[in-house]
């Protein structure tokens, strides 16, 4: 019993740290969007995470060869596309709207179950749906009168990591951690050179060119926040992959909610973005969602399982 309690605490503790870890790397992406191009800080990042992944392979702590190639690659590229548009969305939108965006996933992950699977949801997980949606218009707080397309775009994000999430279990059982992860970063590298490749590349100055450019200078601090977000990542989901090692993945999904705590802290720490009442009280209302379907399905979690990276 001491022991199972050790390592549920331990499990807590990776999840958290893992949380910490990327709250506050993702804080440095202003720090590329002002000369940097999203195209570009995605092909260079995958480039150097999978040179890292590679080189661990050479060393005997894994391997890269996946079992089903296309089934990794299509569920790479959901996950690839729900991490483009998050990272595009940073340069336009206060990191905690873009954060609880993207963690409406659980949501969406139940709908796809029970809409096109056939998967049994019982009242409380659908009431957690409704809550969570109510909770994510609460951050986004849509003007009816004003509507900005690009404010829904984080919960598109989230659907999309959702189906990503979904055919990392019915595409992909049996594949490696190191695998998916490769997987991932590989496709958003491929992202990036079809961006740098096809796009006209527009010449905005300043955060609001970030999606338009092609490339922006490859410098010095360029080259250091680019690896800086990249070890960032890497840190932070080997710590909440070992999380869920030691731990129940219902119980662990929970912890992973500190994120939006750590996003917003470092968010105002940095750049002075203040989160109102309402977009707290709605974050809560996400993560009490979360928790819900976490702690109420006997899979687990869809959110940010083990498979599943940044």
């Amino acid at each position: 019993m001491q022991e199972a309690a050790v390592k549920s605490g331990l499990a807590a503790l990776c999840a958290v740290s893992g949380m910490a870890a990327l709250g506050l790397t993702d804080n440095f992406v202003p720090f590329i969007t002002e000369r940097g191009s999203l195209w570009q800080f995605h092909f260079v990042r995958g480039v150097m995470a999978v040179a890292f992944l590679m080189v661990l392979a050479v060393l005997g702590f894994g391997i890269l060869r996946p079992r089903r190639f296309w089934a990794v690659a299509g569920r790479s590229l959901f996950q690839a596309g729900a991490m483009l548009m998050y990272f595009g969305c940073l340069a336009f939108l206060p990191i905690g709207v873009v954060v609880a965006g993207l963690f409406t996933s659980p949501l969406f992950v139940l709908m796809i179950s029970a809409l096109f699977q056939g998967k049994r949801v019982g009242p409380w997980r659908w009431g957690a749906v409704v809550v969570g949606f109510a909770g994510a218009l609460m951050v986004i707080r849509p003007d009816p009168s004003d509507l900005d397309p690009i404010a829904f775009l984080p919960l598109l994000a989230g659907g999309l990591y959702a189906i990503g999430a979904v055919a990392t279990r019915a595409w992909c059982e049996g594949e490696s951690t190191m695998v998916m992860t490769a997987g991932f970063f590989g496709m958003l590298a491929v992202m990036g050179a079809i961006g740098v490749l096809l796009l006209p590349g527009a010449e905005v100055t300043g955060a609001e060119g970030f999606v338009s450019r092609t490339w922006g200078p490859l410098d010095g601090p360029m080259w250091f926040w680019i690896a800086v977000q990249a070890a960032g990542s890497l840190v932070g989901i080997g710590l909440l992959v070992r999380g869920y090692q030691l731990g129940e993945a219902g119980h662990v999904a929970i912890f992973e909610y500190s994120l939006l705590i750590f996003a917003s802290f470092w968010a105002y720490v940095l750049w002075d973005q203040q989160v109102p009442p309402l977009a707290f009280a709605g974050m809560a209302l996400i993560a009490l969602a979360g928790a819900v379907i976490a702690l109420r399905s006997d899979e687990p979690s869809t959110l940010r399982a083990p498979e599943a990276v940044e």
